[in-house]
């Protein structure tokens, strides 16, 4: 199986850190994120990463260089984006995406199963699954119901649940034939599908999930997840 993973931001919610380290390389516990992903695709079957890069994306080559991050068995291939193609035009630069295959942020950890994800997307005979988990939002203010002007109620800071995308894909080959070249995102692909009656599928996922946007995400990952050079 192939996995892309989309490395190529340049991570200004993450700093100081991504000043000098592109986001997938900042470190949770004593392995950068990035190796943390590639080594779990490893466990699941997975044998060779795409790996789209940009900012200071010579230094995700240069990690890796020397092979003895990389899982055996593992083939890594980097793909540079000299100008930012967003996060579904970027899948345009890769060849041989002939097959089911998995996109994924390079920011994420969790100890989402890829295997149960790719066999539910065949299952569901889906074009795009996304995998989801729920996230409740607390409203801080309190919200007004009303009728045209009329009040008819009142809720004091609500929290509101929400399905929201864990940034981990799975796509159909048949959907690169309709992303236009030029800068595409995921959200655009979703879109497009879903105007052309296209089946998009949920994942519902409930386990570790932690994406690496902010210092503070960043320290509540290391916080959980304890000894990480035992996981996975």
């Amino acid at each position: 199986m192939r996995a892309v993973i989309l490395a190529g931001g340049r991570g200004t919610r993450l700093r100081p850190y991504t000043t000098v380290l592109p986001k997938p390389l900042v470190p949770v516990g004593d392995r950068p994120v990035l190796e943390l992903i590639i080594h779990q695709l490893a466990t699941c079957g997975f044998v060779q990463v795409d790996l789209c890069i940009g900012h200071l994306g010579e230094l995700i080559m240069a990690y890796f260089a020397d092979g003895s991050h990389i899982p055996d068995g593992m083939s890594l291939q980097y793909h540079r984006e000299d100008e930012p193609l967003g996060t579904a035009g970027a899948l345009l630069a890769i060849e041989g995406l002939d097959e089911t295959f998995i996109v994924m942020n390079g920011d994420i950890v969790t100890d989402l199963d890829f295997r149960a994800l790719v066999s539910f997307h065949r299952e569901q005979e889906a074009m795009l699954t996304i995998a989801t988990m729920e996230k409740e939002v607390p409203i801080t203010l309190g919200v007004i119901e009303h009728d045209d002007h009329k009040v008819t109620g009142y809720v004091e800071k609500p929290t509101l649940g929400f399905s929201v995308s864990m940034g981990v894909y799975v796509y159909e080959p048949r959907v690169l034939d309709l992303v236009p070249s030029g800068h595409f995102d995921f959200p655009d692909v979703v879109h497009l599908l879903l105007r052309q009656g296209e089946p998009v599928v949920s994942f519902p996922f409930s386990g570790t999930w932690f994406d690496i946007g902010t210092p503070g995400d960043h320290e509540r990952a290391v916080e959980a997840l304890g000894l990480v050079e035992e996981w996975p």
